[in-house]
């Protein structure tokens, strides 16, 4: 919201990206971060974080409400890289298991 009750336009929150991402590479004060944020859209944070909670093993149905996908099943279609992955380290920690 804008100091006047509006809602914020999302180009608005969009365009700041660059500059957030160029003010933290690049700080007026103090040192550099040793490892510089890439290019990034707001929208790269709605991915990474989905892939976080995927990835975290929060089941996909959650993760899909959180994204408002209507039709949940849009989420592992997107994700279906990270849910493959998911499901490799379980097999893992299965096999690790049985074999102790």
């Amino acid at each position: 919201m804008t100091g006047w009750g509006d809602p914020i336009h999302p180009d608005t929150v969009s365009s700041l990206m660059p500059s957030l991402i160029k003010s933290h590479n690049a700080p007026k004060d103090g040192p550099k971060p040793v490892e510089p944020l890439p290019r990034a859209r707001l929208h790269d944070l709605r991915h990474v974080h989905a892939t976080t909670l995927l990835l975290a093993g929060v089941p996909v149905h959650v993760v899909a409400a959180r994204l408002g996908h209507v039709d949940p099943s849009i989420t592992p279609r997107v994700y279906a890289h990270v849910i493959r992955a998911a499901e490799a380290s379980a097999a893992e920690i299965f096999a690790k298991v049985i074999g102790e």
